[in-house]
């Protein structure tokens, strides 16, 4: 396969759905030689995988996936594994305020995933006082006692989480880094990302279109801080995908609600301890600036894509809503009880 993708950026070939699932196989396997297996991951970066090959990918690791699925049917959150560096991890107090609002949240991650091995949800939660080292049954469990759930790489996902030695000697990412954001341990119906651009988001509505073992019913991206799942302040652009295949991209200014600052308001010096901090205050309604605007609105894109709000203005009124009466307050205190 190295030979099919490896030739040259004018002559590499896309594999066959057959050929992906194979090649997949053999890394989680453990088979391929070191070599082998770094010029395999880095031939596939320079070549751009479509979505046929990443559909392969994903269902292999997903047929090695501990799957525990709550009683609830939560929103499914893939922010990239590998973390921010910059700008404050927002997803955990906004998970937390749309679960005070009635929707169901599920975050997953890893402990400082290669390349950048920076902080993820896992962190920001350790901070909290909340249990993160948890089998997928108690993530399960977590869901339907809580309404917010967070699951642990090494847990569900025991086979890529094998493969962490091998991607930190790489020093880019692969396409490793794409595929397991893409897990849903909890089998969600509802998945939320990012991207940096509208076709990634395009490619990865393919790849579940496309995957085998997932049967999403809808999938709503949006341009990300870092890559990550917390909406970029200012002109941006959101993609919502439904399983009847109707897709629709459009574009908002985040200051038409409430967001009306910039990226760089949102910077912090430790991300994991400051994150933890400005989740316990702004759930705790101890804030009234930028902070507590930043979590409404990736509140409101929970509520929104989970279906229990038929617009971001609705959502957003329930994310405030959530955080004034004190509910927000009430699941941050349960999740750390857990």
């Amino acid at each position: 396969m190295t030979e099919v993708v490896g030739s040259g950026t004018k002559s590499a070939e896309d594999m066959t759905r057959a050929q992906a699932g194979d090649a997949m196989r053999r890394i989680l396997d453990g088979d391929p030689d070191p070599t082998t297996l770094g010029a395999f991951w880095l031939a596939n970066r320079w070549k751009h995988n479509t979505p046929e090959e990443l559909a392969a990918f994903v269902d292999e690791m997903c047929d090695r996936v501990e799957y525990a699925e709550p009683d609830a049917d939560p929103v499914d959150c893939g922010a990239n594994y590998d973390g921010k560096g910059r700008t404050a991890i927002l997803g955990v107090a906004a998970g937390v305020v749309a679960a005070a609002a009635g929707t169901p949240v599920v975050a997953h991650s890893g402990d400082r995933v290669p390349t950048q091995k920076q902080d993820a949800y896992k962190h920001v939660l350790d901070e909290l006082g909340v249990a993160t080292e948890l089998s997928p049954r108690d993530s399960a469990d977590m869901v339907d006692d809580v309404g917010f759930g967070f699951y642990y790489q090494p847990a569900f996902n025991p086979a890529v989480d094998a493969l962490f030695d091998r991607r930190d000697r790489m020093g880019v990412r692969t396409f490793v880094n794409t595929v397991e954001t893409l897990a849903n341990p909890a089998g969600a119906s509802v998945h939320l990302g990012s991207f940096y651009h509208l076709a990634f988001a395009k490619k990865v509505v393919e790849t579940f279109d496309r995957c085998e073992f997932h049967g999403l019913d809808r999938v709503v991206m949006f341009q990300g801080m870092e890559g990550y799942d917390d909406i970029r302040p200012g002109y941006t652009k959101v993609a919502d995908w439904s399983a009847s295949g109707e897709f629709d991209d459009y574009e908002i200014e985040t200051a038409a609600y409430g967001m009306d600052f910039e990226e760089d308001d949102l910077e912090v010096s430790d991300v994991a301890g400051d994150s933890a901090r400005l989740t316990r205050e702004v759930v705790a309604g101890d804030r009234t600036d930028h902070w507590r605007d930043a979590v409404a609105l990736n509140a409101a894109f929970r509520i929104y894509a989970g279906g229990d709000a038929a617009s971001l203005e609705s959502g957003l009124d329930a994310a405030r809503d959530a955080i004034d009466d004190g509910s927000a307050a009430a699941v941050l205190d349960d999740l750390r009880a857990f």
